[in-house]
């Protein structure tokens, strides 16, 4: 059973261009594309939708219009709509959940060019069981174009950075793009080093060296699975925020992880992710990993 790429919208600029990144993007991997609204009644609201009816008619009217432009654009494109009355935060994590990926909209903010992250994207990324996407408004199908990579963060182990290598790989292979894997490493303390680690190091030649050889190791299953996907091995030092940054400006997509369990004061971004979607130019996917 196939999974449908899901968009949630509510009416903004920002939320219409991630609808119609989501149905780009559905288009391309051959999958339905499902259309999400979480409303609430509004007592205060404008005379004439003042009431529970009102409001609800003109929220649906709203949603319809918003497919019927992206049916237009794209009329092989499955698409259905589910509009429920409730919480913002529960719907979308509820919605999320059967999907093969969230798309959300999150509005430039200031001279700053990057992400507003309101509460309700902060908590849907921070607890999303699935791959959430953030899209500015003024994205444009151009950004997609040829020469514009798909660039992952990649860290630690192969296993850790395992689920965003993937959608790296699937996302490159379904825009004809290519892959920049960017792997960060700065110089640890002295007290960091243990004779264990400081042979791994001697054997690999080096810090530099070590961390190359640990990247092309996590590259390498996904190389042979996606043999036609071209790559890019980036190894630089510096915090992983900033060499990812220093990357965005040639990337149509940027992928970063965040580990998926719970800490005592709940579910949490993470630093580098907040950091990426914050300043980066383009749409921001956040995958998580155990």
């Amino acid at each position: 059973m196939t999974v449908p790429i899901t968009a949630g919208v509510d009416g903004t600029d920002e939320s219409l261009a991630a609808l119609a990144w989501a149905a780009r993007e559905a288009v391309r991997r051959d999958l339905a594309l499902r259309v999400v609204h979480a409303w609430r009644f509004q007592p205060d609201a404008a005379a004439d939708v003042a009431d529970r009816d009102a409001q609800e008619r003109w929220v649906r009217d709203s949603v319809r219009q918003a497919v019927a432009a992206v049916a237009e654009r794209h009329p092989g494109l499955t698409v259905t709509t589910d509009v429920r009355e409730g919480e913002p935060v529960e719907t979308l994590l509820a919605a999320v959940a059967d999907a093969e990926l969230l798309v959300l909209g999150s509005r430039g903010h200031g001279p700053v060019v990057g992400f507003l992250l309101g509460s309700v994207g902060q908590q849907v990324i921070a607890e999303a069981a699935r791959p959430v996407v953030l899209v500015r408004a003024g994205d444009r199908p151009s950004a997609e174009a040829a020469g514009h990579e798909i660039v992952v963060g990649q860290h630690g182990e192969p296993e850790d950075s395992a689920p965003a290598l993937r959608f790296a790989f699937e996302t490159a292979a379904a825009r004809g793009a290519s892959v920049r894997a960017v792997r960060a490493w700065t110089l640890p303390p002295v007290f960091a080093y243990s004779p264990g680690s400081l042979k791994l190091l001697d054997d690999a030649g080096g810090l530099e060296p070590y961390e190359r050889k640990a990247l092309a190791a996590a590259l390498a299953p996904w190389r042979e699975r996606f043999p036609d996907v071209p790559v890019v091995e980036h190894v630089e030092i510096g915090s992983a925020g900033q060499v990812l940054l220093s990357v965005a400006g040639r990337a149509q997509l940027m992928i970063v992880g965040r580990r998926a369990h719970r800490t005592a004061v709940g579910a949490r971004i993470g630093s580098v992710a907040h950091g990426v979607l914050h300043h980066a130019d383009c749409p921001v996917a956040v995958v998580p990993h155990a």
